[in-house]
């Protein structure tokens, strides 16, 4: 890996495009002064918001596209206009072509995932990409995967995505051997389906290096922090994420109305916001902004379409982490000694189908 990380960014994907991926690349590169930056969409939207920035002008290229994906697309829809011409499938692009060690976009999830799947392919021996995700804990952070990019999983593909999420987890979390835990109906070992049983007698007996398999994880133990890596398929994580987001809305409305009630209820507040200022800081999305397509031949990062340039900057040093720490070969080689120990095993099951949200 060459020691500057070059980033290629979709400038006009999300809800706000160059008025936040522009500022948000400006404030990554301030963290990270050693990064150079690859800038996809309309040139003049883009050179309106460099004029802003003027750093990273000079560290950047912008290279014009006047096709950009809509938030609404349909995959297929997407990939019968925008293939090729886009500013999403440029960013892609750039990762294959080697220009770029990392895209990432802000843009249609769905139409994201079928282009990087067509344009990268997907590694050797891996069923199926997946999308893996930061999740705030009581012990910090934890990575949750696979939260959308395909529904259903044999036990081979979840053994993958164990893989997969652990070798994340070293790289952004700094672990050297993070537990793994698969999500289920119970922690018991004679509960749950068979492909998630099968998967767990696959992580218990092969003992692969750079995980410690810790068993089954409920519900519950997600934000508990009950493990590093949580495992699961990606309709059940897809559904377990949005409900956790919703959640944090709900509490976030419920405190508001609580403390803005009465007046004794202000002066309360008055007293407590030291308090609640953490509380905020604790629940800031931004701080784990940043899905990663795991399983792809390069490395593809997912920002949230209605973040700040807060958010999409911490996005970015997710691509620029796992860049230089050569995730992509970590994957392989423990993929591949894997399939070695699965092949005296029975891991059949239906396999997972492919999803776009």
């Amino acid at each position: 890996m060459a020691e500057k990380v070059r980033i290629a960014v979709d400038a006009m994907g999300g809800d706000f495009g160059p008025s936040v991926t522009i500022p948000g690349c400006a404030l990554a590169l301030e963290r990270m002064p050693e990064s150079q930056f690859l800038l996809f969409g309309d040139e003049a939207a883009i050179r309106a918001e460099l004029a802003n920035c003027p750093r990273l002008a000079e560290r950047a290229q912008v290279r014009h596209s006047s096709v950009t994906i809509r938030m609404d697309d349909k995959p297929s829809q997407a990939l019968r206009y925008g293939r090729r011409v886009s500013s999403m499938w440029m960013a892609v692009e750039a990762v294959k072509k080697g220009e770029a060690d990392a895209a990432v976009c802000a843009g249609n999830t769905g139409a994201l995932m079928a282009m990087s799947k067509i344009c990268l392919r997907t590694m050797a021996r891996v069923e199926r990409p997946a999308l893996a995700c930061l999740w705030p804990t009581l012990r910090g952070q934890s990575i949750v995967l696979d939260v959308g990019a395909s529904i259903g999983a044999n036990a081979s593909h979840l053994v993958d995505l164990a893989i997969m999420g652990s070798a994340m987890a070293r790289i952004i979390l700094g672990l050297e051997r993070p537990t793994v835990g698969l999500l289920n109906v119970g922690t018991e070992e004679i509960k749950g389906v068979e492909e998630v049983k099968a998967a767990a007698a696959v992580l218990r007996e092969s003992q692969l290096p750079g995980l410690e398999y810790a068993g089954f994880v409920e519900g519950d133990g997600i934000g508990m922090g009950a493990v590093d890596v949580v495992v699961t398929e990606g309709f059940t994580g897809n559904i377990t994420l949005k409900t956790a987001e919703g959640t944090a809305k709900q509490i976030a409305a419920y405190l508001k109305a609580a403390m803005s009630g009465s007046l004794l209820a202000k002066i309360g507040y008055l007293f407590a916001r030291g308090a609640f200022d953490e509380l905020k800081r604790k629940m800031d999305t931004r701080a784990v902004n940043g899905g990663v397509f795991l399983g792809l031949e390069g490395i593809v990062i997912k920002s949230h379409g209605g973040t700040d340039p807060v958010g999409f900057a911490r996005a970015v040093e997710i691509g620029y982490e796992m860049a230089k720490s050569d995730l992509l070969n970590r994957i392989r080689d423990t993929v591949a000694l894997a399939h070695q120990f699965e092949s005296g095993a029975d891991t059949s099951a239906e396999p997972p189908q492919e999803t776009a949200q």
